[in-house]
């Protein structure tokens, strides 16, 4: 898996096509990820000292990795990554301007 938690990513299919956002948490047991803004549930919340009002709360849900695509910083558009290894390190690099993402 590519993606890690603070990448910036774009929504491929779904609802949120389009939508762009950052990575909050991944899964990697189940290939899912956690898209900061996108697929949006309400929860609904009881009353506790940190919350004393309760009530309905959006969270984020998870997301299939496969319905995302890594935003390369650079050419700042969803670009598949390949992997190169440089000074012993793995990096991975944008296929359209074939610059290295940080990991």
């Amino acid at each position: 898996m590519n993606l890690r938690k603070g990448d910036e990513v774009m929504v491929l299919s779904g609802n949120d096509r389009g939508s762009r956002g950052k990575i909050l948490s991944v899964n990697r047991q189940k290939f899912r990820a956690v898209v900061e803004g996108v697929a949006l549930r309400k929860r609904h919340v009881r009353r506790t000292q940190q919350n004393p009002k309760g009530g309905v709360v959006e969270k984020e849900a998870s997301i299939a990795v496969s319905n995302l695509m890594l935003v390369c910083p650079k050419c700042n558009a969803p670009s598949r990554m390949g992997r190169r290894r440089v000074d012993g390190r793995a990096l991975r690099v944008c296929k359209k301007c074939n610059e290295a993402v940080p990991l």
